[in-house]
């Protein structure tokens, strides 16, 4: 499939289930037994804000390949005038733009990618380090 004719908001449609589905797998995995006290855990990982901030982390430590930045700018480029009221169209561009990557990486059945880049976010430094600016 080529993802490059899928428009990148369908790709980010596709992308925000499969990362919330990692997070709600890492939270309980975690112990964590209240469904309340889950909601309240995955805001660090799940809102727009901190998908920027976790984005902006993986480039910055240069862990996209070249294929994945262009997916990325294609999704932070897109022109659209809407965006959440809780968040600025920049933030919600960045997260647009992760979610459409981690959608891409799923059609094109790069699973261990998506594995790989979600233990950056969920187990590794790059979680730490965007918790400790998200505070």
């Amino acid at each position: 499939m080529d993802t490059r004719q899928i428009n990148v908001l369908v790709l980010a449609y596709l992308g925000d289930t499969i990362y919330e589905d990692y997070v709600r797998k890492f939270l309980i995995q975690k112990g964590i037994g209240n469904v309340h006290d889950l909601q309240s855990a995955s805001v660090q990982y799940v809102s727009a804000k901190s998908q920027a901030k976790y984005l902006q982390a993986l480039l910055d430590q240069n862990l996209l390949y070249e294929e994945e930045i262009a997916i990325v700018k294609r999704a932070r480029n897109y022109k659209t005038t809407s965006h959440p009221k809780n968040c600025d169209i920049v933030t919600y561009k960045y997260a647009t733009g992760l979610e459409a990557l981690i959608g891409a990486l799923e059609l094109e059945k790069k699973n261990d990618r998506i594995d790989t880049l979600m233990e950056y976010i969920l187990g590794g430094t790059l979680c730490s380090c965007v918790e400790e600016t998200l505070q």
